[in-house]
């Protein structure tokens, strides 16, 4: 990792991650595999990002660790890419078990249980498929009616106020960290 850390992916270890590594890492892997409009690709932070703001939006009386939990929950693709649920299914469940240990670790790390408790884990879902319906309309290409059959019908009052950014991956970067730095110091 930049950071110098060495991480044994097949045997995460939460010594092992440094959130450094990881906002810069999800700062550079797109999601919609780059086929989005725009001059940046819309990257997994960026889209982090959108999911904390949606999940707080969502969820106002949520403790601090778990807007951590929101921010984190795509986390382990900084190591190991943003593939489409095809791709993970096709590739079968040591793709998710690989993600499972990765996630394990980083949730550690950061002072979260290994494993988040089902609701809460429902409540982030419920927000990243906001955010993917927003991106689905916004910038890529998808019409509402196409976006809802996928993603389901989204409430029209958050449709409306949120906004996909596309931002260079530095400054995306750099807001990932400074909102996990807000949240460690509120824990």
């Amino acid at each position: 990792m930049l950071s110098g850390r060495r991480l044994d992916l097949l045997d995460p270890t939460p010594m092992d991650i440094e959130i450094v590594d990881i906002a810069h890492g999800l700062a550079f892997v797109a999601r919609w595999n780059g086929q989005t409009k725009g001059d940046y690709a819309y990257s997994v932070a960026e889209h982090s990002l959108l999911v904390t703001e949606i999940f707080c939006a969502q969820n106002p009386k949520a403790p601090v660790k778990w807007q951590l939990a929101a921010l984190l929950h795509d986390a382990p693709e900084y190591v190991i890419g943003d593939m489409i649920s095809p791709v993970k299914a096709a590739v079968g469940p040591s793709y998710g078990a690989l993600d499972e240990r990765l996630t394990a670790a980083i949730h550690l790390r950061f002072g979260l249980p290994a494993q988040i408790p089902a609701t809460v884990k429902r409540q982030i879902k419920k927000a990243d498929k906001l955010s993917a319906w927003l991106e689905a309309v916004q910038i890529a290409g998808f019409t509402i009616d196409e976006a809802n059959k996928i993603f389901g019908k989204q409430d029209p009052m958050l449709t409306k106020k949120l906004h996909i950014r596309l931002r260079p991956p530095m400054e995306v970067r750099d807001d990932f960290t400074a909102l996990h730095q807000k949240l460690m110091e509120a824990l």
